[in-house]
C-alpha cells in the first residue's frame, strides 16, 4: 500500500524582533537586515505606521538619515492585504501598531515569509509598549539593542521623556527624549 507523503511548505518563514530604547539603533538594524536581503536578490517590502512622519511620510529613516522606501499603513491588517509575493517583510515602529500586529506577523511567517519587526519594547514610563510584548513572545529571534545613557555613559535601555505630557504616543527626537540607564532614569 502506497501512502502519499505530506507535502509541506518548503518556504520557511520566521519572525525576528529588534527592540530597545530610543536611539539604540533599531531602525538602523532593520534597514541593515533588509538591505542584506536585497543584496541576496530577495524581494523585500517595508511597512511603517502612517502616524510616523518624523523624517519622511513614506521612507523609513534612521536618526542618522539612513533611509529605505516603505509603505505607510493605518493598521496591521493592511500589511496582510498589501503583502505581495515577497521573501522578507520589515515592520518599523511596531509599537504604534494595533494589538493584531503579532498575529499578522505570524500569518506572514506561516506563508513562508521572513518578518523583521523593529520597535520600542517600553514606553516612556518603562512599561511594555503596545503589541511589542506579544511580538517578542512569538518571535523566533530577538535582538535587544541598547543606547548610551546621556547622564552617566552606561548602557541605556529606557527612553526618558524630557517634556511634560501624559500622552503615551508623543513623536519626538532628542528635543523630547533621551536614552538613560536604569539608575539615571529613576533619578
Amino acid at each position: 500500500m502506497f501512502i502519499e507523503p505530506i507535502i509541506r511548505n518548503s518556504k520557511k518563514g520566521w519572525i525576528e524582533v529588534v527592540c530597545g530604547s530610543m536611539f539604540s539603533g533599531k531602525t538602523e538594524e532593520l534597514i541593515r537586515r533588509l538591505r542584506r536581503a536585497q543584496i541576496a536578490n530577495q524581494k523585500v517590502e517595508i511597512y511603517k505606521p502612517t502616524t510616523d512622519t518624523r523624517y519622511d511620510e513614506n521612507d523609513v529613516v534612521s536618526h542618522n538619515d539612513n533611509r529605505i522606501p516603505s509603505i505607510p499603513v493605518a493598521n496591521s491588517q493592511q500589511i496582510l492585504l498589501l503583502a505581495g509575493d515577497v521573501h522578507v517583510i520589515g515592520i518599523d515602529e511596531a509599537q504604534f501598531f494595533d494589538e493584531e500586529m503579532p498575529q499578522v506577523a505570524a500569518q506572514l511567517a506561516v506563508r513562508g515569509i521572513r518578518v523583521i519587526i523593529a520597535g520600542l519594547d517600553m514606553d516612556f514610563l518603562g512599561r511594555p509598549f503596545g503589541p511589542m510584548p506579544n511580538a517578542l513572545a512569538i518571535a523566533d529571534y530577538v535582538t535587544k539593542l541598547h543606547a548610551i545613557c546621556v547622564v552617566c555613559g552606561d548602557i541605556a535601555n529606557y527612553s526618558y521623556r524630557k517634556t511634560i505630557s501624559d500622552a503615551t504616543v508623543l513623536l519626538g527626537e532628542t528635543d523630547v527624549y533621551e536614552p538613560r540607564c536604569r539608575t539615571c532614569y529613576h533619578l
